[in-house]
């Protein structure tokens, strides 16, 4: 409702979002989700809007009558945490249980997805992967966004897809980890003192406000309400200092990435000597079978 007034009331003086913008000193993606109710501003920038597209005190009434902290739950919402996700300037996330997913490799995604809702069905195994690694892109490079990630033990043990996904993975975590905007702490099972209860995202927008993500089991929650912000970033911060460093951390990833390397040809190995005793197994039965005499041509 607000942002569709704020939107009338743009268009009324004749402005574009860019022009609007410029006006106050800000890109045009914060007027745009001011306008699609993505985002909240501050008082002092509603009255500067109200000045600018003299509306009286209508965006201030407005503003006042609106429940900004609701919680609200509808189908696309991993959609809007994506939007969100798309512009942010830095992300700071806490895993558990499996690899965050924008430290994901492909091998890893993929068969993550094959052990979910889409077990068995390769065309949406395929496009659910291509859809996670394609988020990958802005934040994987030397000049990307900050990405902050803290694993808890547990992602880096649990086997997904087998050993030689997993040496993969270790792989991937170890090789993006040289980037200067990734960094990846890991929880160990030890020394835990402060008690996160689930996977969360805080996000920093161009604009400084700050959002908390999390997921129940059929929902995603995405929060800017300030309070709640600072909760949840105090209670990170705290964990954070429990983690293993930096450097410590990635040599963690290092004997892990060594164990399944090693599962690796353990594996290989045991399908060899299967295969082996298999033919074997054939050979003898062969000569143990009787013979069947085969006729002669005539001469």
């Amino acid at each position: 409702m607000f942002g569709e007034e704020l939107k009338y009331a743009r268009e009324a003086a004749g402005y574009t979002q860019e022009e609007l913008g410029k006006l106050r000193h800000c890109d045009r993606t914060v007027i745009s989700r001011t306008e699609s109710g993505k985002r909240k501003p501050s008082i002092e920038e509603v009255e500067d809007l109200s000045r600018l597209l003299n509306t009286g005190d209508l965006l201030m009434r407005l503003y006042g009558r609106v429940d900004w902290s609701a919680s609200i739950e509808h189908p696309d919402w991993f959609q809007e945490y994506v939007d969100v996700e798309a512009i942010s300037i830095g992300l700071r996330a806490y895993q558990d249980g499996t690899i965050y997913g924008l430290l994901q490799c492909q091998q890893y995604a993929r068969a993550l997805f094959d052990t979910g809702d889409a077990a068995g069905n390769s065309e949406e195994i395929e496009e659910l992967t291509r859809a996670r690694l394609s988020r990958q892109s802005r934040f994987l490079v030397s000049d990307g966004p900050l990405l902050l990630v803290i694993l808890d033990e547990s992602a880096i043990r649990r086997v997904v897809g087998g050993p030689d996904v997993m040496r993969c993975q270790m792989e991937h975590l170890l090789r993006v980890a040289r980037l200067r905007n990734v960094v990846i702490h890991v929880a160990p099972f030890s020394n835990q003192r402060t008690l996160i209860n689930t996977a969360m995202v805080l996000l920093e927008l161009p604009d400084g406000q700050r959002m908390v993500y999390s997921e129940s089991l059929d929902r995603g929650h995405l929060s800017g309400d300030s309070a709640t912000v600072a909760r949840h970033q105090r209670r990170y911060d705290q964990f954070r200092g429990e983690c293993l460093s930096g450097s410590d951390s990635l040599r963690l990833i290092a004997e892990a990435l060594e164990g399944f390397r090693d599962e690796e040809q353990r594996v290989r190995r045991g399908r060899l000597a299967e295969e082996q005793l298999q033919r074997q197994q054939r050979r003898q039965l062969h000569r143990g079978s009787p013979r069947i005499p085969r006729p002669r041509p005539r001469a």
